[in-house]
């Protein structure tokens, strides 16, 4: 089921899907389960993450995944991973081995084999949230309007050569692993996304708006502020 809701401005969608997001895990840790998240990177994202609070759920038992990584050393500030150790990982001391980082430049792995190995290691249940932002040419995670990875169905997760965003180097699940969810939720903030978010929302093509393919098994909900959803 697609869903869209609209919020007034980027703070408020902040602090709304940080609420979401706490209220389902602890739904999830209510079953006895511990519940599985693909994290995002990007400037709505880090002000969501740095909405979560202490004590809101077990953040000790929560798997964290991630759908896309630069692939720039370890610690880098452009890094995806990076971004979510300074906003809350550390902050609410989640522990390193619930933290499953796509490999770094430096591994001493070739881009191939790096994606290959998170691939093996990603969970075969549904992940229960896959976190998406949107670009403006429509793409989600590394998955760019009329990239070869679009069409891939072997692999779970693909290198990345000649991202039209620096860097130009950069590790992504697929499709195959991005559906592999009960919920995927995109987070979506500023004018400069709504063309595309109208294209998504209506007959946008995956060649040409890739978040067109990606849709939770139970839900996908489209979290927008006003600028956003200004073309809808």
């Amino acid at each position: 089921m697609r869903r869209v809701e609209v919020v007034p401005d980027a703070a408020t969608l902040a602090s709304t899907v940080a609420s979401l997001l706490s209220i389902r895990i602890a739904d999830v840790q209510a079953t006895g389960r511990r519940p599985s998240v693909v994290l995002t990177g990007g400037t709505i994202a880090i002000a969501i993450y740095e909405a979560f609070e202490a004590g809101a759920v077990d953040w000790n038992n929560v798997d964290f995944y991630w759908g896309d990584e630069r692939f720039v050393p370890e610690g880098h500030a452009d890094r995806n991973d990076q971004q979510a150790r300074d906003s809350f990982l550390t902050r609410l001391e989640v522990p390193a081995e619930h933290i499953h980082s796509m490999p770094a430049h430096g591994c001493d792995l070739s881009m191939a084999d790096a994606a290959n190995g998170y691939g093996d290691k990603l969970p075969r249940d549904p992940f229960d949230v896959v976190l998406l932002g949107v670009g403006p040419d429509g793409h989600v995670a590394s998955l760019f309007p009329g990239f070869a990875q679009l069409h891939e169905t072997e692999r779970r997760v693909v290198e990345v050569f000649g991202s039209p965003k620096p860097p130009p180097e950069r590790i992504t699940m697929t499709f195959s692993a991005l559906n592999n969810a009960d919920a995927v939720w995109f987070l979506v903030s500023g004018d400069g996304k709504a063309a595309a978010v109208a294209r998504a929302l209506g007959d946008g093509t995956i060649d040409d708006t890739p978040a067109t393919g990606v849709t939770g098994a139970t839900e996908t909900l489209w979290l927008l502020d006003e600028a956003a959803a200004s073309q809808l």
